[in-house]
């Protein structure tokens, strides 16, 4: 089995009187030694259907072995003082939580925006835990943007950080961090700094997923702000527009708050975090300012879009108005001319003259000529 353990048995913490102390450690251990042993090691999903991804234990930055159980992987790490457990847990329920919140002296504010998830991009300092809270974007490709279009998708990930551990919380549909742990473990000298440089990668890995997703969704703009401008932009669904700018206030809404956690991790003294560390979240902090930027620029440029737009609807609803006047001139000539002559009067001028006919149909087609080259010259038609 591995650090993980087997779940069914981690689960009856409560049972056994929770976890006080080394005795309590064994007791538990001794316990969960009885049930038949599941590898959860692997970056998969639990064989035991539990939000357990994965628990690896490193030691001076390097991936130790799968211990039997979690229990006695962290009494093993505290023993000796050196490394720490990473455990990533997927949308966990409050009962799959709570045993893990006993073990590592999680607090209880903490534990529950943990489970429960919608909570603004923060930094909370509980004793000897830290606790930090990100929200991840993620860019939904589409072959052609709609009034209806989902542009950006949204999750959490919930951290907790001590002197030897590390717990990950993630929810959504995106956002996984195996390739991210991947990449920390082909860099022992970072993993060996500790719980402090995982919360580093985490930050800087969600950062980067923010930059991603603003380059993705300025080309989505450039072709918005092409249409438009198209000849034929009047014709433009504004919808798109609007719909760019909801998910743009998504965006914004999961990027703004993170400036000041960050800024909080850069500077402020912290236990958990060594002042050589803090350092890097302040490059983390330049990315962020960039990617915030960006979507304040985006929401300009996308206010001068629209407003191009329902200037260009207007400019040509007025063309239209025109041409219907123009016509409708035009039209009135021989309405005026036939409505006069269609009069039933005996007496009436060349009534009965010959050429009558053929001279009021000269005079409509000369009228109708003038006012429409007369209109034609000014652009009205």
């Amino acid at each position: 089995m591995s650090m993980a353990g087997n779940l069914r048995k981690v689960t009856s913490l409560r049972k056994v009187g929770g976890l006080r102390g080394v005795g309590g450690l064994r007791k538990v251990a001794r316990l969960a030694r009885r049930g038949a042993r599941v590898d959860l090691s692997h970056p998969a999903r639990s064989p035991l259907g539990s939000s357990v991804v994965n628990c690896v234990t490193y030691r001076e930055g390097v991936r130790q072995p799968p211990g039997r159980d979690l229990v006695e992987s962290v009494e093993r790490i505290r023993k000796t003082g050196d490394g720490f457990v990473w455990l990533g847990l997927h949308e966990p329920t409050e009962d799959e939580f709570a045993d893990i919140a006993d073990l590592f002296g999680l607090h209880p504010l903490a534990v529950e925006d943990a489970v429960h998830a919608h909570q603004r991009p923060k930094v909370e300092r509980y004793d000897q835990t830290l606790f930090a809270v990100f929200k991840t974007v993620c860019y939904v490709e589409h072959t052609e943007l709609t009034a209806t279009s989902e542009v950006v998708d949204t999750g959490e990930i919930m951290v907790f950080v001590g002197r030897d551990f590390v717990i990950t919380v993630r929810h959504g549909r995106h956002g996984s961090l195996g390739p991210m742990r991947e990449e920390l473990e082909s860099s022992p000298e970072q993993l060996a700094q500790g719980p402090a440089a995982v919360l580093h990668a985490l930050a800087d890995h969600v950062v980067d997923g923010y930059l991603a997703a603003t380059d993705a969704v300025q080309a989505d703009i450039d072709q918005v702000e092409t249409d438009v401008f198209a000849p034929d932009g009047a014709r433009t669904d504004p919808g798109r527009i609007y719909q760019l700018k909801r998910e743009l206030l998504e965006l914004k809404r999961a990027v703004v708050p993170l400036g000041r956690p960050l800024q909080i991790l850069a500077t402020q003294p912290m236990r958990v975090i060594a002042p050589e560390i803090q350092a890097y979240f302040r490059d983390v902090d330049d990315h962020l300012k960039r990617a915030t930027e960006q979507i304040a620029a985006f929401d300009e440029l996308l206010n001068s879009i629209l407003q191009a737009h329902l200037a260009q609807v207007t400019v040509a609803q007025n063309e239209d108005m025109r041409k219907i006047t123009a016509w409708a001139a035009v039209i009135a000539v021989p309405t005026m001319v036939c409505g006069m002559y269609g009069m039933n009067f005996d007496h009436m001028p060349e009534l009965h003259w010959r050429f009558g006919y053929p001279l009021a149909m000269s005079l409509i087609t000369v009228a109708c000529v003038a006012l429409y080259r007369g209109f034609r010259r000014n652009g009205w038609l």
